[in-house]
């Protein structure tokens, strides 16, 4: 089974990251761009093939190593 697992921070944190990516962009003429705001993607292949266990091993992964709960959020999707 396949997991991919989007990470980005919670809203009310700031985004260094994200500001200095949309300055550069305004720096190469794209205009009209608002707040940008950049997370993370992770894609993992689980050898899982029961959607709870695989989701519950993910969430897992996820509290554990993967993403700062603190201050972000993380979203898993499964594919067969």
């Amino acid at each position: 089974m396949k997991a991919k697992v989007h990470i980005t921070l919670k809203s009310g944190v700031l985004d260094p990251q994200g500001k200095a990516i949309g300055h550069a962009l305004e720096s190469l003429g794209f205009n009209g761009i608002g707040e940008v705001r950049q997370g993370k993607f992770i894609e993992l292949d689980i050898a899982e093939s029961d959607p709870d266990a695989a989701r519950a091993q993910v969430e897992e992964m996820c509290a554990r190593l993967l993403a700062n709960t603190v201050i972000e959020n993380y979203d898993i999707e499964l594919q067969p």
